[in-house]
């Protein structure tokens, strides 16, 4: 049997290729922009041919170079995960009202990158493509051609010999124990895939997961099942252990620890009661959105307790003698919730701020090796280390982990695929 090819496109460090190789397939040609991640794909795929640099200057590179390896065989699959922080919620509406009034916004560029990488499938004409991308692309809209068009309509346009669908996937719900949403858009001209989408009205497999559990799911996967038993560390005591490198935590001041520590299960430390007077009737933090439609939260909440006028465990800072409450949201300094998926590791999973990242129980944030674990890879598959022998630092890996996404679903997608 002829092993499956595929090329990766925006490769990053190769999380996600790891879906790739777990499925039996073979990561002929991958892309990456960034030297330090390259360093680190290296390392992890050595048999890959990987270009480096900008895929508008490379593009060709990526074509011709494929094309010599295959051989004259064809293309199983392309990966294209472009980066993320160009799309905007209101992306679609705004550029349009822009344009319309007579003002053209700015288009991040990174929003279209989408277009050389649609050359370089229509050159290469692999049989599946999978697009990867946060939700608010599907909103997202760049200029093209003299218009206005949303990416998805231009996957569609230029891939119009491809059967495409565009669905946002809910990761938990195929058992990754971590809630975190994307857009995967599919284009296929597989025989058999364009037949299963006939009967089945769809190319994506079904979920296998959800929040209670049915005749035909399981569960959500829980924190508690995933890291439940790891090593017990403290952000003041014990920030990391003797016996894993890579389970360590930042070290918290004793302020916030202060604030962490008074912080139940599931609750931000923005919610926290008087510990003076054992009060539990002050307002908690809430967040609504203003009249031009951005989130924005309170600047009422209570920091004194309403009760003996005591000072709140919650998130204060205090200058030239005023003490007034922290510019955060109703999801920072929060725990999460033994019993439910983590929410979505990002960049900022090391830092108590972040959204939903303190630790069930003990106080603290999490640590690297449990950001793994609820990011579904195994430490025997992949290494934090360049191709030179040195070992990434700790930026490196959390920009690798918050930057990419589970590989979890994609082994799924891409096993159905196959």
């Amino acid at each position: 049997m002829t092993t499956p090819t595929a090329i990766s496109l925006f490769c990053s460090s190769g999380i996600g290729d790891l879906a790739l190789r777990r499925a039996g397939i073979d990561v002929l040609v991958a892309n990456e922009l960034i030297n330090e991640r390259c360093n680190l794909f290296k390392n992890n795929f050595p048999t890959t041919h990987l270009i480096e640099g900008s895929i508008w200057e490379q593009k060709n590179k990526v074509i011709n170079d494929t094309l010599e390896i295959l051989e004259g065989r064809s293309l199983d699959f392309a990966l294209v995960t472009p980066p993320c922080q160009g799309m905007s919620k209101n992306g679609r509406g705004k550029l349009l009202a822009e344009i319309r009034a007579g003002r053209r916004s700015k288009v991040d560029d990174r929003n279209m990158l989408i277009i050389p990488s649609l050359e370089i499938i229509k050159k290469l004409q692999p049989t599946t493509v999978v697009f990867e991308n946060v939700p608010e692309m599907i909103n997202t809209v760049i200029p093209f051609e003299g218009s206005v068009i949303g990416i998805v309509e231009l996957i569609k346009q230029e891939l119009s010999d491809w059967l495409v669908e565009a669905k946002i996937v809910e990761f938990a719900d195929y058992g990754v124990p971590q809630k975190r949403q994307r857009l995967i858009t599919i284009a296929t001209k597989n025989g058999r895939l364009l037949n299963s989408f006939t009967t089945e009205g769809t190319l994506f497999p079904n979920t296998t997961h959800s929040r209670n559990g049915c005749l035909f799911t399981e569960k959500w996967k829980t924190v508690r099942e995933v890291i439940g038993d790891f090593e017990p560390l403290d952000g003041l005591s014990k920030p990391k252990s003797k016996v894993n490198e890579l389970h360590y935590v930042p070290k918290l001041d004793k302020t916030k620890y202060f604030w962490v520590s008074n912080t139940p299960q599931g609750k931000s430390a923005f919610d926290n009661q008087c510990i003076e007077c054992g009060s539990q009737n002050n307002p908690t933090h809430s967040a609504r959105k203003n009249q031009e439609g951005v989130n924005r939260a309170s600047v009422e909440t209570p920091i004194y307790c309403l009760s003996c006028d005591k000072l709140l465990p919650r998130p204060v800072v205090t200058k030239n003698g005023q003490t007034r409450l922290m510019k955060g949201f109703t999801s920072a300094y929060k725990r999460m919730k033994w019993d439910s998926p983590a929410s979505a590791i990002t960049r900022n999973f090391p830092y108590a701020c972040s959204d939903n990242k303190l630790h069930p129980e003990q106080n603290r944030t999490l640590s690297v090796l449990e950001a793994l674990a609820l990011h579904s890879i195994d430490l025997d598959e992949y290494k934090f280390e360049y191709n030179n022998g040195n070992k990434a630092g700790s930026v490196a890996i959390r920009d690798t982990l918050g930057e990419s996404v589970p590989p979890k679903f994609l082994e799924i997608l891409f096993n159905y695929l196959l």
